[in-house]
């Protein structure tokens, strides 16, 4: 395992609430942390303030929208273009139920539900995209940020087109990031790579709580704390397809343990994101 100080972590939605607050835990260990955000200023801000708190210059900020899978490209190539190496990879960004107010059901820039699209579209692509990198910094860890919400994915409705249910929406999105992590950590095994998820903790303060109506239990802190554990602890260095309660091994949906269905979102998933069509074969776990 390398020192922190030589480790490259990209964090993604991390100019606000857990994902700021870790990218904030790692400068502070002296990795060089890769922060991205949908808004120029928010990214250059949290930059400034993490620069400012930690002392920290290895700060790049990214600036992409990952509800367009679009972007999410962008965002890989902008990465790649100047990074040969990635340590970590922390996939936090996240729609929340918020989102869905009034009943009306949100759609990404593709036209996919979208926390299915956010909150697992865009991980699955850019996960994808970015393991070329992943395995040059091998020993290598994938970490996605899911949630102790979950919902079993209906496959004839999975944009919830017929009786769309904010909360249910959510909590679909990620069963199928938890999924997603399983087929992931099976299918890079040897390969140097791990990959684990988590749920930080319910009801901490964050904004997507807040939006969606709930009164806070937990701090964001804590979230964020469970997310470097999980990211940089030396005693789950070959720890892999795990799934995380705060920092204890847990049990998922029952769904996520069926290899049926998991195969049938692969194949879902592989088809919505166009992966294999533009030239990334070759970036395939």
């Amino acid at each position: 395992m390398k020192p922190m100080e030589e480790q490259i972590i990209l964090v993604t939605g991390s100019t606000d609430g857990i994902g700021k607050i870790t990218a904030r835990k790692l400068a502070r260990l002296g990795a060089t942390v890769l922060i991205h955000g949908r808004s120029p200023e928010k990214c250059e801000t949290t930059v400034g303030e993490i620069r400012e708190a930690t002392g920290n210059d290895k700060l790049k900020a990214f600036v992409r929208n990952l509800s367009s899978l679009s972007c999410v490209r962008k965002l890989a190539e902008d990465i790649r273009s100047e990074y040969s190496a990635l340590d970590i990879l922390i996939n936090n960004a996240g729609a929340g139920p918020g989102k869905g107010s009034h009943g009306k059901r949100p759609l990404s820039q593709d036209g996919h539900e979208l926390c299915f699209a956010v909150n697992h579209l865009a991980p699955f692509l850019l996960t994808h995209l970015l393991i070329p990198i992943l395995r040059n910094g091998s020993p290598a860890r994938i970490v996605n940020v899911c949630s102790g919400a979950q919902q079993q994915i209906d496959f004839d409705n999975v944009m919830f087109e017929r009786g769309y249910d904010p909360y249910k929406a959510y909590a679909q999105s990620k069963l199928a990031l938890t999924m997603f992590t399983f087929d992931l950590a099976e299918r890079l095994k040897y390969k140097g790579i791990t990959a684990n998820c988590l749920h930080p903790g319910s009801l901490l303060d964050t904004k997507m709580v807040r939006e969606g109506g709930y009164t806070p239990r937990g701090s964001a802190e804590s979230g964020a704390e469970v997310v470097v554990y999980v990211a940089t602890s030396p005693e789950l260095l070959d720890v892999t397809g795990q799934y995380f309660e705060e920092k204890r091994r847990g049990r998922a949906h029952d769904q996520a343990y069926d290899s049926e269905a998991r195969d049938k979102l692969w194949r879902l998933s592989e088809k919505l994101t166009g992966i294999g069509e533009r030239g990334d074969r070759g970036n395939r776990s």
